[in-house]
């Protein structure tokens, strides 16, 4: 189905909120944000790292194969109002917003790995950028 597709993700079946947890602790996400009902089981997951345009993301988000949409970020007068409408009509699916730093961090580390395949005049190196936002329940330093 998605084998090809390093955007597409299929998973088991566990629980959007026990599937938020682990994405939020592997990825070390302060504030990530999620639209859906926390007992949906997550099947198939589709990406959109980055800032997310309404024109590429709302359909991904309506197509019938994907259950589950994970973001950097999205104008919340679209996508996010999109989603919420979707659900409150009964489609069962989820929206993950993760934060832009957060989802493009892997990238940029990737990134300077294929740099240095081929730049060697200057010394290369990943210099990971801290979230800028905290979660008021959890406050930490910036």
């Amino acid at each position: 189905m998605w084998t090809h597709d390093p955007k597409r993700f299929v998973f088991g079946g566990e629980p959007l909120a026990q599937f938020c947890q682990g994405l939020q602790a592997r990825l070390n996400d302060r504030t990530m944000r999620v639209i859906g009902k926390p007992t949906m089981p997550v099947k198939r997951v589709a990406a959109s790292w980055g800032a997310a345009d309404r024109l590429t993301t709302i359909p991904l988000f309506a197509r019938p194969d994907v259950d589950v949409l994970v973001v950097g970020e999205a104008r919340e007068w679209e996508l996010v109002e999109y989603a919420q409408d979707s659900i409150t009509a009964g489609n069962q699916k989820a929206l993950i917003v993760l934060g832009h730093v957060v989802s493009e961090q892997g990238g940029m580390k990737y990134c300077t790995e294929w740099l240095k395949s081929f730049v060697t005049e200057v010394p290369i190196e990943f210099v990971p950028a801290r979230e800028p936002f905290w979660n008021p329940s959890n406050p930490v330093e910036s």
